[in-house]
């Protein structure tokens, strides 16, 4: 408990999204930094307002009805805080207007493009598209490409130090040929970084001063088996602050009321991912499913990744989820037979009406089957990005020159906490419905705790950790993160039926059970919020729980609004090419984890 009065007493945080801007208000109060309020108003950084600020007020204005504390005077919020009016300090995120939109460029797709990708995703940027000398388009195409998609900059990498300057020179007269304008503003040039061989710096400065304003950063890839994109995340957050907010509209206003930088939304849900990974001294996944994309955030053995699949989401482009998934991969998630022709239909309603929710539970049935192919899917694309970069001294010759030795650095049977946030998943009717979607489309293993984002304020609190990480900390834990329990998943294939894990679970209170799973089995056991349980997990067989097939582990399983999961049915997951008997198994499921009583009709 604190033991005096803290320098900031009172923080005001708003996230300025695509659609909606959020603000919360946090008080210091005797138990620590608690969540006061949280209001919202429709973003308003489109015609006819032009002006973030008009939307920011708006949603001050419902918290200020909501907390009683008086935060604005004629319009104009109050920081610093003058007595019991107005706030000590005021952060503030943004997506608006799209976010960041980046294009990058590399010499190989697969190297120097792929690092450069790495690092604008970590700088919170949405990638649009990735150029590089060996993808398919000709030089033409590429020009076309950079003059439409108006990028608000470009990172731009390619060849080791010391290396190429031919192949550097190719990127850069695409960038001069095309000449590319910025989405906002039509009196300054777009931002160029290069992040490529320090020896063609002068190639760059030569070809590019007349058209970009060009920064130099630090190789991203100094060395072929070695990666460096701090630097180039750095420069592209102060480019993000200093040309591209600086002309979106009314962001200039809104940067003279902050009381620390504005961050891109990614940016700011990255930094609090990655104190919680530190501060538990876990491996952590996250995600953040949108209306128009999804966010993969991952942490594992300090490493920090991020990913977004811009076409992939619950309204604008779940047509995109449909198309890239299939109508049968999103069937085979219902406990029911359903008409693929209605499944169809049912999905493009909810693209052209993207602010409407289900009806009947029916409608929501289909809506979480196809998360978790939206899930399924950016948890793949991260997969690809997040990468582990092993240099290999074999000789090599022209044809695989390229070819890295690279691992993916998300290891499901290393994960310890699993976070899930975005309305599908934090706003579902039953936390047992979150749960099972993040465990049915990541396939989690071994031993992971599961957790939601209660009303989504992870960006607000990353960037209020800035100047008031105790703040940032405490309301993490206490006001923004549910704990939904632990799931046990073996790793391993059998017969139905068959045995699978030997369970014995010591709750706090002493009581003692013993139980076991066999495969095909889902079973859902009360673990209450804010206790623990010991737990021994003996396999049978090769399955394997975390410590090698066969081999047995000790844990302290976590509870939580759902409690403890035992997941025997096996990874992969298995299917039928019969839709009725995946509806038959996924029926069980649903009853397993207390969503549907036994022989309980689901259709309306």
């Amino acid at each position: 408990m604190p033991t005096r009065t803290p320098e900031y007493e009172v923080l005001l945080a708003t996230d300025c999204g695509s659609t909606t801007t959020k603000a919360i208000l946090v008080e210091h109060t005797p138990d620590g930094y608690r969540l006061a309020g949280r209001g919202e108003a429709p973003t308003t950084v489109e015609a006819p307002f032009d002006d973030v600020t008009v939307g920011v007020r708006n949603a001050v204005e419902e918290l200020e009805e909501i907390s009683g504390r008086t935060l604005l005077e004629d319009g104009v919020l109050i920081c610093p805080r003058r007595g019991a009016a107005g706030v000590d300090a005021y952060f503030s995120t943004s997506s608006a207007g799209g976010g960041l939109q980046m294009a990058v460029m590399g010499i190989i797709g697969s190297i120097s493009a792929q690092s450069a990708q790495r690092a604008a995703l970590g700088a919170g940027a949405i990638v649009i598209d990735s150029i590089s000398i060996d993808d398919p388009r000709e030089d033409h195409e590429r020009v076309e490409r950079l003059r439409h998609i108006r990028p608000d900059m470009i990172l731009m990498a390619g060849g080791i130090n010391g290396g190429t300057r031919r192949h550097v020179e190719m990127l850069a007269e695409i960038i001069r040929a095309a000449r590319p304008q910025p989405r906002f503003g039509e009196t300054y040039r777009l931002p160029v970084i290069f992040a490529g061989n320090t020896g063609a710096r002068d190639v760059v400065t030569n070809m590019l001063e007349s058209v970009a304003a060009v920064r130099f950063v630090a190789n991203v890839r100094p060395e072929l088996a070695r990666e460096d994109v701090h630097e180039a995340r750095h420069a592209i957050h102060e480019l993000f602050l200093e040309h591209v907010m600086q002309q979106a509209p009314g962001y200039g206003k809104l940067m003279k009321m902050t009381s620390a930088d504005i961050m891109p939304t990614p940016t700011a849900v990255g930094v609090i991912i990655q104190q919680v990974a530190a501060e538990r001294a876990q491996n952590v996944l996250a995600v953040d499913i949108g209306g128009a994309t999804t966010d993969v955030f991952s942490v594992f053995d300090g490493q920090f990744h991020r990913t977004v699949s811009a076409n992939y989401g619950m309204s604008y482009n779940i047509c995109n989820v449909m198309a890239e998934a299939g109508v049968a991969n999103i069937q085979r998630w219902l406990p029911f037979p359903f008409a693929a022709a209605t499944l169809r239909d049912i999905l493009r309603n909810k693209m052209i009406r993207p602010t409407t929710i289900p009806e009947t539970r029916e409608e929501l049935f289909i809506e979480q089957a196809a998360a978790r192919e939206a899930l399924r899917l950016s948890l793949i694309h991260h997969r690809q990005l997040a990468l582990h970069l092993r240099g290999t001294s074999k000789q090599r010759d022209f044809s695989d020159a390229f070819v890295m030795d690279e691992l993916s650095v998300v290891n499901l049977m290393k994960l310890d906490l699993c976070i899930g946030s975005g309305g599908v998943l934090s706003h579902a009717p039953d936390r047992a419905q979150s749960a099972l979607m993040m465990l049915d489309a990541f396939q989690l293993e071994g031993v992971t705790q599961l957790a939601v984002d209660s009303i989504f304020m992870m960006p607000q609190l990353g960037v209020m950790s800035q100047l008031c990480p105790t703040a940032a900390r405490e309301v993490f834990a206490h006001d923004c993160m549910v704990m939904l329990g632990t799931a046990i998943a073996p790793v391993g294939t059998a017969k139905p039926g068959a045995r699978v894990l030997q369970v014995t679970i010591e709750t706090e209170d002493g009581r003692r059970d013993e139980r076991t799973l066999v495969c095909g089995d889902l079973q859902r056991l009360a673990l209450a919020p804010g206790t623990t349980a010991r737990v021994l997990l003996r396999p049978y067989g090769k399955f394997d729980v975390g410590a090698g097939p066969g081999k047995e582990r000790a844990i302290v399983a976590q509870g939580g609004t759902v409690g403890l999961i035992l997941d025997g049915r096996g990874r992969p997951l298995p299917f039928s090419a019969q839709m009725a008997d995946n509806a038959t198994r996924r029926r069980a499921d649903a009853q397993a984890m207390d969503l549907l009583a036994p022989g309980e009709t689901v259709t309306s």
